[in-house]
C-alpha cells in the first residue's frame, strides 16, 4: 500500500445538494445525463417528495437533504415532529437518513431555533465531504498501481455532499495513478451507473467503460479488474452490507475470480443497532420501474415484476471496509465494535 497525495480537486467539480438560505436546491437526477435541471424545495414535504421520487438519491445525500428539510420546517414555523416523521418515512433502507434526522431531532429537543438547526445541517454536510476525502485517500492506498476497478450504481458527488464514497476512492486512485482502468455497471432498473456514474466520471475527466450488469463475471474472468468498489446504504453490526440491488452477486463473482471487494461508507452508514443483514428493511419499489425504460413499457402487458431496490452482501464476502474512522479488513462484529465502540448510528 502507498499513500496517495495527488491533487484530486480537478476530479471534483459537482455539488448536487445546495442550500440557498431559504430553500434547498437539488440537481434532478431523474433527468441526467441529458438535462441539468434543478428543483427548488421550499418545505419539508417537498424535500421528502424529492427523496421518495429519486430527485436526490444516495444514502449520504438523502440524509443531508433531510437535515435541510428540518431547517425549512423550522423557518416556516411548521410542526417539527411531523416534518421529521414525513422525512423519515421517505425511504426506509438508508440509515444515513435516520442518523441525520436523529441528530437534528436532538437539536430540536434542546430548544434550537432555525439558525442553530441550519448550522447543524451545514455541519452534517461539511463532515460528509471531509469524510469522503479521507476515505478516498485511505481506500486508494490499498490499490496496487495499474489496477482496474469495477463499481456499481452511483456513489459519487451526486450521492453525497461531494467527491463520493466508492467514487471518491476511484477519484483519488485515478489522480494518483494507481487506478488505470474504470468500469461501471449499468445498474438496472434506474440505470444509475449508465446515466449518473458515467456522466460524473466524464464530467471530471476520468475515462471509464460501461458494461451491462450481466457482463461483470466475464469481465472479472478476463483479468481486467482487480477490485470491485461499492458504497453502502446500511452496514449492520456484523458487517453485512445493504447496497444497490446487484451488489451481492458482484461479491459472489469477485470471490470466485480472486477479485478483491471493497465497501466504502461513512460512519453514519454503520448501524450497530442492527445485528445482521437479516434485520435490514429492504425497500420494494413500483414494479413498473422494472417493466419499462425511460417511461416506455418494454414488457408484454400482464407480466409481473419483483423490484427490490437493495440486497445484502454477507460480511464474509467483504475484503475491506473503508470509513473515515479507519479501514477494517474482513469486517465482522468484533472488528466493527473495536473501531466504533458501542456508538452505533441509532
Amino acid at each position: 500500500m502507498r499513500e496517495t497525495g495527488a491533487d484530486t480537486s480537478v476530479h471534483d467539480s459537482l455539488r448536487a445538494v445546495q442550500w440557498r438560505g431559504d430553500g434547498l436546491r437539488l440537481l434532478d437526477q431523474r433527468r441526467l445525463p441529458f438535462e441539468e435541471t434543478w428543483l427548488d424545495c421550499r418545505n419539508a414535504g417537498e424535500v421528502a417528495r424529492a427523496i421518495r421520487d429519486l430527485v436526490v438519491r444516495g444514502a449520504p445525500a438523502i440524509g443531508i437533504a433531510a437535515a435541510w428539510g428540518v431547517v425549512l420546517a423550522a423557518q416556516r414555523g411548521d410542526d417539527l415532529d411531523a416534518a421529521m416523521a414525513t422525512l423519515r418515512a421517505a425511504r426506509p433502507t438508508a440509515v444515513n437518513l435516520m442518523a441525520a434526522l436523529d441528530r437534528m431531532g436532538s437539536c430540536v429537543a434542546s430548544g434550537a431555533d432555525a439558525g442553530v438547526l441550519a448550522r447543524e445541517a451545514q455541519a452534517i454536510q461539511d463532515e460528509d465531504l471531509a469524510a469522503n476525502r479521507a476515505m478516498g485517500a485511505m481506500g486508494a492506498a490499498w490499490i496496487a498501481p495499474g489496477s482496474g476497478v469495477l463499481t456499481h450504481c452511483n456513489t459519487g458527488s451526486l450521492a453525497t455532499s461531494g467527491f463520493g464514497t466508492a467514487l471518491g476512492v476511484i477519484r483519488a486512485g485515478y489522480a494518483s495513478g494507481t487506478i488505470a482502468r474504470v468500469y461501471a455497471g449499468e445498474t438496472r432498473p434506474w440505470l444509475q451507473g449508465a446515466r449518473l456514474t458515467m456522466w460524473e466520471l466524464q464530467r471530471d475527466g476520468i475515462p471509464a467503460t460501461l458494461i451491462a450488469d450481466s457482463a461483470a463475471s466475464h469481465l472479472m474472468k478476463s483479468g481486467q479488474v482487480q477490485w470491485v468498489i461499492v458504497g453502502a446504504d446500511r452496514i449492520a453490526a456484523n458487517g453485512d452490507t445493504a447496497n444497490k440491488i446487484g451488489t451481492y452477486q458482484l461479491a459472489i463473482a469477485a470471490r470466485h475470480h480472486g477479485v478483491k471487494f471493497m465497501v466504502v461508507a461513512p460512519s453514519t452508514t454503520v448501524d450497530l443497532a442492527t445485528v445482521s443483514g437479516d434485520a435490514i428493511d429492504i425497500e420494494l419499489r413500483d414494479p413498473d420501474e422494472l417493466l419499462g425504460c425511460a417511461g416506455r413499457r418494454m414488457v408484454a402487458d400482464g407480466a409481473l415484476a419483483w423490484n427490490p431496490v437493495f440486497d445484502v452482501t454477507p460480511h464474509e464476502l467483504v475484503d475491506v471496509l473503508v470509513t473515515e474512522r479507519g479501514v477494517v479488513t474482513q469486517p465482522d462484529t468484533a472488528a466493527l465494535r473495536a473501531l466504533f465502540g458501542q456508538s452505533g448510528t441509532r
